[in-house]
């Protein structure tokens, strides 16, 4: 079981090899069908990184079912909106999503889907995960790879909405279109940890990780 106040395993949270820390990537998945596949995201990016995920009420119903408690993946921790409600007692007290902005170096959102990029390109922050996005550092890297339906994907709402995060400075993965679904799918999540553990290998310097 982990941990019942879950900002202590954020703040005591640190993982070396060889002398230097591992890149800390938070991850995030939404209410998609592809979110599904976000137990090969998760096992991908712990090949290189050390990792939480936070993962929207909808998302669970793709991923797995809520719990009080941070749920664990393989050691990794999980999680949702009841957990940001309530690790916060009185004044003072760590806010999960603060805690979590702050321990990340990188965070990854796939996948994202239709409505949280909406929520995210207005500025709304109305559970866990959009209240992260809302709070980060933008001179921390942030990655999406969209999953959605390819009429949807080519929408110009959707167009204007990837304008927008863009002006933000959040990196696009781009989805693979999927003929016989008509959908616009998540690229293979090793596909998506190769691209991110590149750009960590090019862009931050070792002593900062």
């Amino acid at each position: 079981m982990a941990n019942s106040d879950p900002t202590s395993s954020i703040e005591n949270s640190v993982t070396e090899i060889d002398g230097q820390r591992k890149p800390r990537i938070l991850l995030g998945a939404c209410g998609s069908v592809a979110a599904t596949k976000f137990g090969l995201v998760m096992e991908a990016f712990s090949e290189w990184a050390e990792i939480k995920a936070v993962v929207t009420e909808t998302g669970f119903q793709f991923v797995g079912s809520s719990e009080a408690a941070p749920l664990m993946f393989e050691g990794v921790e999980i999680f949702c909106d009841y957990h940001d409600w309530n690790s916060w007692k009185m004044i003072g007290d760590t806010v999960l999503h603060i805690a979590l902005r702050d321990w990340a170096d990188i965070m990854v959102i796939a996948p994202l889907s239709a409505h949280t990029l909406a929520k995210i390109a207005g500025g709304l922050c109305d559970n866990l995960l959009t209240s992260i996005v809302r709070a980060w550092d933008y001179k921390k890297p942030m990655f999406i790879a969209p999953s959605m339906n390819t009429c949807v994907w080519k929408n110009r709402l959707t167009e204007q909405h990837f304008m927008t995060i863009d002006e933000l400075g959040i990196s696009l993965i781009p989805p693979v279109r999927n003929l016989p679904t008509h959908m616009s799918e998540m690229p293979d999540p090793s596909i998506i940890s190769s691209h991110v553990k590149r750009f960590c290998n090019s862009n931050i310097p070792k002593d900062e990780v």
